[in-house]
């Protein structure tokens, strides 16, 4: 499970679990809150604050020669480029500090927090159950813009980053040029870039209004890659090891610095 769709809406699955594990600690500090009169929630959004600002920033500078060249990219946190560890340590520390002196605080928050990390875990794991993390890629025929058909068999044989996309999505626009730069950087990886539902006038257009200088670009027009993997948005990115079996996913946008991160995943699994 990589996504949830509500309706037109796709979201992240790690964003709606963590949106969720929020609900449900600050819900129940407001419990205690009403029942109790021991209000935690201010010092429980500090640290949520303080653990999304870690976490973020540690990312980041782990990726600074990236971000030097364009720094307002490091609050552009669409991508998913966080480092879950520093920002539940940073988290920790904080709350431990502001309720040091005050002891009445310590259940409450303790509770509330143990709660939402308890949603966090288990969902992670449920999710990671529900994935068909080792699913063979597809046995299908796409076609080359140029009216050819190929197998998507035929890449195989090296790491293979297939990504789902259309001229229409805007995240799928703005990756374009990251996932152009990482495939001349890469050469022993393969890049596939499946459109869904498009005519090749449409892609050739865009891609030539773009001046984007891409191989592998092809065409899935009844967007039967889509529905074969699962992909319930655009753009959805599948990362195959060398014999042609899933690895990863990620639903939304890709930046380079995101896009480094699951290519040096790519590269230790076999």
């Amino acid at each position: 499970m990589d996504s949830l769709a509500f309706g037109p809406f796709v979201i992240p699955f790690q964003a709606a679990l963590s949106v969720g594990a929020i609900l449900l600690a600050t819900t129940v500090a407001d419990w205690f809150h009403r029942r109790r009169g021991l209000d935690a929630g201010p010092v429980l959004w500090k640290m949520i604050i303080a653990g999304f600002i870690a976490a973020r920033a540690v990312f980041v500078l782990r990726h600074h020669d990236l971000y030097a060249a364009a720094p307002l990219g490091a609050l552009d946190f669409r991508d998913g480029g966080f480092e879950a560890t520093a920002g539940l340590l940073a988290a920790c520390v904080i709350g431990a500090e502001l309720v040091r002196r005050h002891a009445a605080l310590r259940r409450p928050l303790l509770v509330s927090s143990l709660a939402g990390v308890a949603l966090w875990l288990g969902g992670a794991l449920l999710g990671q159950a529900l994935a068909p993390a080792s699913a063979p890629l597809p046995e299908l025929t796409v076609r080359r813009l140029d009216g050819g058909e190929v197998s998507l068999h035929s890449f195989k044989g090296r790491p293979l980053v297939v990504n789902l996309w259309a001229t229409w999505c805007p995240p799928c626009r703005r990756e374009m040029p990251t996932f152009g730069q990482a495939q001349r950087s890469h050469p022993e990886v393969g890049f596939v870039y499946v459109n869904q539902g498009e005519s090749a006038e449409t892609v050739a257009r865009f891609l030539a209004a773009q001046g984007l200088q891409l191989s592998n670009v092809v065409l899935d027009p009844a967007g039967r890659l889509a529905a074969r993997t699962g992909a319930a948005g655009y753009p959805t990115t599948l990362f195959y090891n060398a014999s042609g079996r899933l690895r990863m996913r990620h639903v939304g946008e890709l930046s380079e610095a995101t896009l480094r991160d699951k290519l040096a995943a790519l590269a230790r699994q076999r």
